[in-house]
């Protein structure tokens, strides 16, 4: 009896191969042959990344869409204005964003605790170039949209003749061909 079990489930597996085989075989024809079906696979890839692009612009959107949502609620919050609140604030964000920033589906989170953490330092301008030898792409990529959607922070004031790089962010982000992706 077992071998007869064997015999099937062999036969089984020679016929589910032999299938797929005729089909890739089919397909294969169909393709190198049939003026028609080459244009339907053509079409079928050009609907195809059509939808992939518009899906990927509909989720940068609502990308900047929650970022601007979190940056306004991190505003409404307010922030500590005497400096042994501030210096405490300031490490608890940036401990919390080291924490975050090390899943990369928290990278938003992650770079909300780096921007807060921004808004209480006293040279801005100090933190984003630490912030740039030490966080990773993605989220400096979401902190540049929080410091380029924020006009309060000035990142360029604490130096005498420096550049303000909100300023700078904003203005490269409503340049047409020009985005901070």
């Amino acid at each position: 009896m077992p071998s007869q079990a064997v015999t099937y489930t062999t036969a089984a597996v020679a016929a589910v191969a032999t299938g797929f085989l005729a089909y890739a075989v089919y397909f294969d024809y169909k393709r190198r042959n049939d003026p028609e079906f080459r244009r339907q696979l053509r079409r079928s890839a050009r609907r195809q990344a059509r939808q992939e692009k518009e899906y990927a612009e509909l989720s940068q959107q609502a990308q900047r869409q929650r970022i601007r949502q979190m940056v306004d609620e991190a505003k409404e919050e307010g922030f500590p204005t005497t400096s042994d609140e501030k210096e405490a604030y300031f490490l608890e964000q940036v401990q919390a964003g080291e924490i975050l920033g090390q899943d990369p589906t928290k990278a938003v989170d992650a770079s909300l605790a780096f921007y807060k953490a921004l808004k209480v330092y006293p040279t801005p301008g100090d933190l984003i170039s630490i912030y740039d030898k030490t966080v990773a792409k993605p989220i400096l990529d979401i902190l540049a949209e929080m410091i380029a959607y924020d006009p309060s922070l000035k990142i360029g004031t604490n130096y005498t003749g420096g550049v303000d790089v909100a300023e700078l962010m904003r203005e490269m982000a409503s340049a047409p061909g020009v985005g901070l992706d």
